[in-house]
């Protein structure tokens, strides 16, 4: 009798080890048949889409004057580009210019980045679009003034209505695609500063 009991257990053992073979031998090929099914992640290669995507270079391919009683803060994420501007008169609070670039062909279009500024303000008044050549290259422009929203953060979400504010926005179609000026701030310290503004823009050229 206890032989037969020791011949089904070594019968038993036998069956379970080839099971547990079995078992380790499945995941790597399950895992590898998950991996060769799963779509790459995007920007990847093998992408919907394409290649790799480069980041945008800093360089924009033109060159500017500061004015002088503008101040350059620390380098900020996707600006290529920060200025202080004095406070004007009763003004508790200057001005900021943002100067952006993206790329060639990135960053979007005239009309959508214009219609998002202006967008960011309610009760917009004195909204005006124009444009004019510098050193070639055309050069777009937009004012507008209200209660701006203050845009901030990944999601450009309202920072706090500011009353009384204004934009001066500048759009350039540089030689290695648009670069973007967006100068906000109280009113009247955007208009002190207006004249500083437009020698900025005046003094765009190639490099």
């Amino acid at each position: 009798m206890r032989a037969i009991v020791t011949v089904l257990l070594v019968i038993a053992a036998f069956l379970a080890g080839v099971a547990w073979e079995k078992h380790m031998d499945a995941p790597p090929q399950q895992a590898q048949q998950q991996q060769e099914a799963a779509p790459a992640p995007a920007g990847m290669p093998g992408a919907q889409g394409g290649a790799v995507a480069e980041p945008p270079s800093d360089d924009p391919g033109v060159a500017w004057d500061v004015p002088a009683k503008w101040t350059a803060e620390a380098p900020r994420t996707m600006r290529i580009a920060t200025y202080d501007i004095p406070a004007s008169g009763s003004d508790k609070e200057g001005g900021e210019c943002a100067v952006f670039y993206f790329g060639p062909k990135q960053g979007g279009g005239v009309e959508e980045n214009f219609s998002r500024w202006v967008g960011q303000f309610e009760k917009a008044t004195d909204a005006a679009r124009s444009e004019k050549d510098i050193h070639g290259m055309k050069l777009h422009l937009v004012k507008v003034s209200g209660a701006y929203l203050a845009p901030s953060g990944p999601m450009m979400q309202s920072s706090g209505t500011k009353p009384g504010y204004a934009l001066r926005g500048a759009i350039i179609e540089g030689p290695k695609g648009n670069v973007f000026f967006k100068f906000t701030g109280p009113a009247a310290t955007v208009k002190a500063a207006e004249n500083d503004f437009a020698g900025l823009l005046e003094s765009i050229r190639s490099k």
